[in-house]
């Protein structure tokens, strides 16, 4: 039975989403409703490790994070090995929680589904793809579909109402420090780069972000590169294309950093990936290449001043697959027929029109919108 919104006696609630950066950003929505549904109620995720990190301490609608040991498909490959000395202890923990509400929050529920079932809560919901099996309230999982909206409806069959359509993190007086200790920026107004992706597929061409930051850099920006460890060598080949002052911060900047770093600039010009995604919950100016197909799944719900410049190609250019319906093995960008152009001038647009701390619209609410 779907628990009414005006229930008083929800007092804890387990939400399930151990996935990227990115996929939290889509999942805030869905929180924030929980939260405005029952106030009183102590929300834990679960989530990863680096989801403790970020999330203990600070203003939100997460109360605590438990991080998930692995599991074989629940925030972990299939094949991998739990350990059931690890295991048994975290699950005994959380059925003494007692929670009211279970919310699977991580894809078709083939796996997810029966370890929320596990956690013997009063109430379960989820998704569920045909092989996965239910909970006590469940919305059917196809792939291609918006994941905030997705994520807003499954906490619907719980009772919870949408709220905010966009809502923001918080950056707080650690995450500016944690910038300053990585890196000191000129007080000049900023342009961050984000050239990789963690799927090949996403990356548009490296030269090509150089041709935007060398625009940017001639129209008054300081260009910050942005990227992981593991991208080093990209952001490195990135660096040796701007001829202009710049910083690559890859690999040097924790996760704190980047939401103060975010926070602050003025632009953000990326691929499809997470700092994306967090820029919209930051309120900075972002103009995103995405893959068809992947703007299905992670447009924002809120354009305000986040662009999106689409490459329609679904075949692969290697091998001519349709890779819609299926995947093929080659590790290529399937987004190099976005322009220099059309990228270009969405980012001077953008950076013309202003620094975004100021002028990014406000967190819309859902009755806002609609008597718009």
């Amino acid at each position: 039975m779907m628990l009414s919104t005006r229930s008083h006696n929800v007092r804890r609630v387990a939400v399930l989403r151990p996935n990227a950066i990115g996929d939290f950003v889509f999942a805030l929505p869905a929180l924030h409703a929980l939260r405005a549904t029952w106030p009183q109620a102590h929300i834990t995720l679960l989530g990863r490790a680096w989801h403790h990190a970020l999330l203990t301490g600070r203003p939100g609608p997460v109360d605590e994070v438990v991080v998930v040991p692995t599991l074989p498909g629940v925030g972990a490959p299939e094949d991998a090995v739990a350990d059931p000395a690890v295991v048994q202890p975290f699950l005994h923990t959380l059925r003494q929680a007692r929670f009211d509400v279970a919310i699977q929050l991580y894809g078709g529920g083939r796996y997810t589904n029966p370890f929320v079932a596990s956690l013997g809560a009063a109430h379960s919901v989820g998704m569920q793809a045909d092989d996965a099996p239910p909970l006590d309230r469940n919305l059917p999982y196809e792939r291609w579909r918006n994941e905030r909206l997705r994520l807003l409806e499954v906490v619907g069959l719980a009772g919870a109402t949408p709220r905010e359509l966009n809502p923001r993190l918080t950056v707080t007086a650690q995450d500016h420090a944690a910038l300053a200790a990585a890196v000191t920026l000129p007080h000049q107004p900023l342009a961050v780069l984000q050239p990789g992706a963690t799927d090949e597929r996403r990356r548009w061409p490296v030269e090509r972000f150089a041709e935007v930051g060398r625009a940017l850099a001639e129209s008054g920006a300081f260009l910050v590169i942005n990227g992981s460890e593991a991208e080093r060598a990209l952001t490195a080949r990135l660096a040796s294309l701007l001829p202009v002052p710049h910083v690559d911060l890859a690999g040097r900047l924790p996760l704190p950093g980047l939401l103060a770093l975010l926070q602050r600039a003025r632009l953000l010009v990326s691929n499809d990936t997470g700092p994306l995604h967090l820029a919209s919950a930051l309120g900075c100016p972002s103009v995103g290449i995405y893959w068809a197909m992947n703007i299905i799944t992670a447009a924002p719900l809120v354009q305000g001043r986040q662009r999106a410049i689409l490459s329609m190609g679904l075949m692969c250019p290697v091998c001519g697959v349709e890779n819609v319906r299926q995947r093929c093995p080659h590790q290529v960008s399937f987004v190099e027929d976005v322009t220099v152009d059309e990228v270009r001038q969405a980012a001077l647009a953008e950076w013309q029109a202003g620094p975004g701390g100021h002028t990014a619209p406000a967190p819309h609410h859902v009755a806002e919108t609609l008597t718009r």
